[in-house]
């Protein structure tokens, strides 16, 4: 297996790191929940995260939004989704760099999202059936995510 290395490299000193490979969630769903979240303090951002799961905080889609509604309580951006699969996902991942942080000595009340992002991974491919003996391709996109938490003085 490569070595896959973080995408930000700044050493800051009181900072823990925590990453997902090759999770089967959409790529798309996962940049709009870091763009979401990136920058927020930790316990903001796990409480947002749970409200997405719960259904009653829209994720706005900036990037990935066409033919998608509108959604109530979005201020400034009126497309949005609930991404609950994807969120899941992120928040163990958020969850992990939390205990990470917590088992280097790091304060956890005062953690922050210096960084989060996603980057697509392999593709499984896979296969349908089709009429008249053909197939069709039905492949699962994966994607990494990356989670640095600095703690604020």
């Amino acid at each position: 297996m490569a070595k896959i290395k973080y995408a930000y490299n700044e050493d800051m000193g009181k900072t823990a790191k925590a990453a997902g490979r090759s999770l089967k969630i959409s790529p798309k769903h996962s940049v709009e929940i870091c763009n979401a979240i990136r920058g927020k303090d930790l316990e903001e951002a796990k409480d947002y995260l749970k409200n997405v799961i719960d259904m009653k905080t829209p994720v706005p889609f900036r990037r990935h939004n066409k033919k998608v509604g509108h959604r109530r309580g979005l201020e400034g951006w009126p497309t949005g989704r609930y991404p609950v699969k994807a969120a899941t996902q992120i928040l163990d991942v958020l969850i992990n760099a939390e205990a990470n942080a917590e088992y280097q000595g790091l304060d956890t009340e005062n953690l922050v999202i210096v960084h989060i992002s996603s980057h697509r991974g392999y593709v499984i491919r896979g296969w349908t059936p089709r009429a008249f003996g053909r197939a069709s391709p039905f492949n699962t996109p994966t994607t990494h995510i990356q989670v640095v938490l600095g703690e604020i003085q």
